[in-house]
């Protein structure tokens, strides 16, 4: 008889599939690793693995014990699995982002799922990271695998996914391909494919509203690269040990709505029921591809998961609709927007030093209710009408005060690829208005009313 003990003995050695419809234009030859052939239907099935056995090697995980993990869906899912062959519970938490799919495949599988706001910093008490490690500090007999600083999660790619490349191309892969998120399938994989032959390029594939593509090209994080986007499981805000830029050749980022097309694409054209970042990964390498394959190259793309995550979303014509990724709007982005508004003249700014009163003339000049504050360069706070105002009526002398005694934050920078929806999201009671930095690194404002006109064209 010829049977597995279980279904964690089923992960690994995923098929290589060649792309056929949608390489018009490239030269070599283009395959991909699905990956939605393990039982968890993703690639993190490998690390999941590979970071309880570390743990329980090592002592830190004992019978009876809790593995708490922030996840955008897929790591859960496969330490979820690896729990129930091992008697483990589970409790994950998920930024709000993330779809409705992942969090009832999470629940269906008896894991506890604790949803946090995606807009918040990493390190807010709040968010998805900081919700995990309080639990683990909390909860007796529990283990906090940290996909992103583990280094058994780029071990495991090292150990199986880089094999497995190498052997089922006969080594003659020259190019390699992934998401970087945690970091550690590009890096682990492409540490092996680099050992075998050093000669081998690896194209890292990023989503706008992520640090990794100036990080890798400056050294610098840039903050101001950070911003809110849709894509799952691709990008971050934050450094994650397990990406090694020195495994990464070069970085190209794909926004939102071009993922989201070529994921349907290849549902379509290639037969290849995928999910969302599969989408990014394929669309970014495919594009790198055209410019920069000869015709005896052979490329593998890893496609990360499974399109039955995204069902309420990419694969929903309504979303896509109301996202403007198909039959788009007039103005479907901060782009569209802003564009429409260049013939209004530059963004108008006072600087923190500027008097309460000397502000409410120049805002009345304008006809302007919100204003930046900067301090030279730098974005440092905001005004608004009905703050002055109200601030005033409690103490008229204010009038001869600095706009920085009275002024709030500063508005929040967004991307130019965010859709309407994600721009009317962070516009609230609290936040009037959002700034844009475009390709020549202007800034411009985008308010209540420039939203209410964009979304009735």
């Amino acid at each position: 008889m010829q049977y597995y003990n279980s279904i964690v003995d089923t992960i690994g050695n995923t098929p290589l599939v060649k792309l056929n419809s949608v390489t018009t234009g490239i030269k070599g030859t283009v395959l991909v690793k699905v990956e939605y052939f393990n039982p968890g239907n993703s690639v993190k099935d490998r690390i999941a693995l590979k970071m309880i056995e570390d743990a329980e090697k090592e002592g830190i995980l004992k019978p009876g014990g809790t593995i708490i993990e922030g996840t955008s869906g897929n790591t859960g899912m496969g330490l979820a699995l690896v729990a129930i062959g091992k008697g483990y519970k589970c409790i994950f938490t998920l930024a709000d982002k993330q779809s409705q799919e992942k969090i009832d495949i999470l629940r269906a599988v008896g894991a506890e799922v604790i949803v946090c706001p995606t807009n918040v910093e990493p390190e807010d008490p709040r968010s998805y990271y900081s919700v995990a490690k309080k639990l683990n500090a909390d909860i007796p007999n529990s283990f906090y695998p940290n996909q992103y600083d583990n280094v058994s999660n780029a071990q495991a790619h090292y150990e199986t996914t880089g094999p497995e490349i190498w052997r089922d191309t006969e080594g003659k892969i020259t190019h390699y391909a992934a998401g970087v998120g945690t970091g550690g399938t590009i890096s682990g994989t492409s540490k092996y494919l680099k050992e075998q032959n050093p000669n081998v390029v690896t194209v890292g594939l990023d989503t706008y509203g992520s640090v990794f593509k100036k990080y890798k090209e400056t050294g610098v994080f840039d903050e101001n690269e950070v911003y809110p986007y849709l894509t799952e499981g691709i990008g971050e805000d934050i450094l994650p040990k397990n990406v090694d830029f020195d495994m990464i050749d070069h970085i190209v980022k794909v926004t939102d709505k071009d993922a989201a097309i070529m994921t349907r694409r290849l549902a379509r054209e290639e037969g290849l029921f995928i999910g969302w970042s599969c989408g990014s990964a394929a669309y970014g390498a495919l594009e790198w591809a055209r410019e920069n394959l000869e015709k005896e190259d052979v490329m593998v793309i890893i496609l990360p998961d499974h399109g039955t995550r995204y069902l309420g979303k990419v694969y929903n014509d309504n979303w896509m609709k109301d996202h403007g990724f198909i039959e788009s709007r007039k103005f479907a982005t901060a782009k569209d927007i802003i564009q429409h508004k260049n013939g209004h003249g530059a963004l108008f700014t006072i600087d923190q030093a500027t008097k309460v009163g000397e502000a409410i003339l120049k805002m009345n000049e304008k006809g302007i209710d919100q204003i930046p504050v900067v301090n030279g360069d730098n974005f440092v706070g905001s005004l608004s009408d009905n703050k002055v105002l109200k601030s005033l009526i409690a103490n008229p002398e204010l009038k001869d005060k600095p706009v920085a005694e009275i002024m709030d934050p500063s508005f929040q920078f967004v991307g130019m690829d965010n859709t309407l929806d994600v721009l009317s999201s962070l516009i609230n009671k609290d936040s009037k208005a959002l700034l844009v930095r475009d390709e020549q690194r202007h800034v411009h404002i985008i308010t209540q009313s420039d939203l209410l006109m964009a979304m009735t064209n």
